[in-house]
């Protein structure tokens, strides 16, 4: 919360806006389980930093809409120094569900990335599934973090297809083709595990997608592990996923996308 009010108080200057004296006291509370890469630590962020534009009569024109999760990412890396990217970011300060493409051009260019909101009818019914012992998730980007920094091929390249299987995805929701997103969520995992092995993603992670496939479900993570998306048929589906992710010691969810912030 303080990290959040310096950078709030940080960028006002830098855009010129004089913030009167007000006292004001600062609590949160949530639900969003800690440690299973479900973007709870930048969720917190997100809500201050709205909190503190309400309070101070502040709108996001004056900020500039698509910058302010780049607001929320510096709260992060540069206060806190916590490894961290603006998917999850971007995602809390537009709400319901947004195609991004980070293009490098773009963002060196703009200083941010592409946002388009999606229609959520498009969205096909999904889970969540979690596993019990969450994780570190800054721990899962540092590597691959810094083999990007160091220009490592590998790592571009399937960022790139990372990009690719995004753009891919748009195109198979807009034309109602849910087998091929089905198989882009897969693909999605795949790639991921190739990219970071199977230590890095741990063996509940890797059980967990293997369960949701062995009954037919699409499976990738949600964000940096302890927790998996994926697409389900229908409500007998969702029960016989359900029971069996149960009977593994995982916890598994309906989905909602809600087109607010809340």
């Amino acid at each position: 919360l303080f990290a959040t009010c310096k950078r709030f108080y940080d960028r006002c200057l830098e855009l010129g806006i004089l913030l009167p004296q007000r006292n004001f006291t600062l609590r949160y509370d949530t639900n969003i389980p800690r440690g299973l890469g479900l973007a709870g630590s930048s969720a917190i962020v997100t809500a201050t930093l709205r909190a503190l534009m309400e309070f101070y009569g502040l709108t996001e024109e004056q900020f500039g809409k698509p910058l302010l999760p780049n607001l929320v990412l510096s709260v992060e890396t540069q206060e806190l120094e916590i490894t961290a990217g603006l998917q999850d970011r971007v995602i809390q300060v537009y709400g319901g569900a947004v195609y991004m493409d980070f293009d490098r051009e773009r963002m060196e260019r703009d200083g941010h990335g592409l946002y388009v909101p999606l229609d959520l009818s498009l969205f096909p019914p999904m889970y969540i599934a979690t596993v019990k012992d969450p994780t570190d998730s800054g721990r899962i980007h540092s590597p691959v973090r810094v083999r990007w920094e160091r220009g490592d091929t590998e790592v571009i390249e399937a960022m790139t297809q990372f990009a690719g299987f995004a753009e891919e995805c748009r195109a198979a929701l807009e034309r109602h083709d849910i087998a091929q997103v089905n198989a882009l969520m897969n693909a999605n995992f795949d790639l991921r595990r190739r990219l970071y092995g199977d230590d890095v993603i741990g063996a509940a992670n890797v059980r967990m997608v293997e369960l949701a496939r062995s009954h037919g479900a699409s499976a990738k993570f949600s964000g940096s592990g302890g927790a998996i998306v994926g697409l389900y048929d229908d409500d007998t589906h969702f029960d016989e996923l359900s029971a069996s992710f149960a009977a593994h010691g995982f916890r598994i969810y309906k989905a909602r996308v809600r087109d607010d912030q809340t």
